[in-house]
């Protein structure tokens, strides 16, 4: 027993970092929003208790939430499946054995390890609609390109041909996830005399599922962060077009200082992203396949 309760001990003792830094730099902030969300609080003075004031005010009389909150919705539910379609598809190239694929493969992934800021200038510069890369190749062929960002027709549909950029990340996992699929049942199937596509929808997209819900969820929750597109490349513009919700929330704490508003509509934002999180698990039994699964 004495021991067991020092070896408990330097446990705690060596993780004891990690959950002191948990405590002060996680539990204590998401409580603290949590407590200014009901607060009229503008950092200069102390926070005075209005209860849900604020998230009446937001459901209610904020008609730019309502507008972000549409904007993002919109972008997440055509990048999401956007990327995973390019990020299987992608990977299902990189799996085949030619010669220099290991080239290939470090090309498509590199965009990832670029900063995100980094990666908005540069598309800056391919979509801007006068002297921008994309509409010059596009008018070397006779085809007038429109204002990528400048037309509010074409901002959200640019950001989302942007996310496509960063497809290289769930392209590994899949990656990762298609050479795990046993050979043999490509062979039984082959001798079967079932085909190419047939193999691919009846044995790698299920036994890939389990990676496909996977970047499902996280590909959901990011979309439903994505800030800074908008806050680098069209500030929310042209006619709040790119006006994300997490946008909003940046100008409510940080251009008005409405920092307990903010709080409330960060939480509505957890309170969305949990909600359709949890939709997505719900439904993921029907779909997801997992090797040894007796059902």
């Amino acid at each position: 027993m004495r021991l067991q309760t020092k070896g408990n001990i330097l446990g705690y003792l060596f993780a004891s970092p990690w959950i002191l830094g948990f405590l002060i730099f996680t539990i204590y902030p998401v409580c603290s929003s949590l407590y200014y969300s009901f607060t009229n609080f503008n950092t200069l003075k102390a926070p005075v208790w209005i209860g849900i004031t604020n998230y009446v005010i937001l459901f209610t009389r904020d008609p730019r939430f309502w507008k972000s909150l549409s904007n993002t919705l919109y972008y997440a539910i055509f990048s999401v499946p956007l990327g995973i379609i390019a990020g299987v598809l992608i990977a299902l190239l990189l799996n085949q054995k030619v010669k220099g694929m290991r080239f290939f493969r470090t090309i498509f992934y590199l965009p990832t390890v670029v900063s995100s800021v980094a990666s908005a200038l540069l598309w800056m510069w391919i979509l801007e609609p006068n002297f921008g890369l994309l509409n010059t190749m596009l008018a070397k062929v006779g085809i007038t390109g429109p204002g990528w960002l400048t037309d509010p027709a074409w901002s959200k549909n640019s950001l989302i041909l942007m996310s496509l950029w960063s497809v290289g990340g769930g392209m590994l996992i899949y990656l990762a996830a298609l050479q795990d699929v046993p050979q043999s049942l490509y062979e039984s199937a082959t001798i079967d005399g079932a085909n190419t596509f047939t193999q691919f929808f009846h044995i790698t997209i299920p036994m890939i599922t389990p990676t496909l819900f996977f970047n499902l969820i996280m590909g959901v929750i990011g979309g439903l962060q994505v800030f800074n597109q908008a806050f680098i490349m069209t500030s929310g513009g042209p006619s709040y077009s790119t006006y994300f919700l997490a946008y909003h929330l940046y100008n409510r704490a940080f251009g008005d200082y409405q920092m307990g508003y903010a709080s409330a509509m960060a939480w509505v934002l957890l309170l969305l992203t949990l909600l359709l999180s949890l939709l997505i698990m719900k439904t993921s039994t029907k779909w997801v396949y997992y090797e040894g699964d007796q059902k």
